[in-house]
């Protein structure tokens, strides 16, 4: 496979996967749809994606315990991530971000919007 074979966009493959209704498995008789599943069309942007060369990123960005830290840890229980973001061939994609969020112990996102009465930590 050359290069220019690995950054092409394959189309997803729907038989790849088993089929949603399989009576021998009881549950999926409840939860698969009973009618065929839509397909949207893809535009550019969802096939090249942004480009975040150029982002700034912060000290912390890429630590949710101390980014935007104010002295102390966070109160709630720790969550350890970890991943890769691959092409359809399995090989990873250099230079990708992953945007994370995550509410604090009470329920509250550092976002502007987010007016709940609980404490950021």
């Amino acid at each position: 496979m050359s290069d220019a074979d690995s950054r092409r966009f394959v189309i997803r493959d729907r038989n790849w996967h088993p089929k949603a209704l399989t009576p021998d498995y009881k549950t999926s008789i409840a939860r698969s749809p009973r009618q065929a599943l839509v397909s949207i069309p893809q535009s550019v942007s969802e096939t090249s994606g942004p480009d975040f060369s150029h982002l700034q990123l912060g000290k912390f960005d890429n630590d949710l315990l101390l980014n935007f830290n104010n002295g102390g840890l966070p109160v709630g229980e720790r969550i350890l991530l970890a991943g890769r973001v691959c092409d359809q061939y399995g090989k990873p994609i250099p230079h990708t971000l992953v945007e994370l969020w995550q509410a604090n112990a009470g329920g509250r996102y550092r976002h502007k919007n987010d007016r709940y009465l609980a404490p950021l930590d």
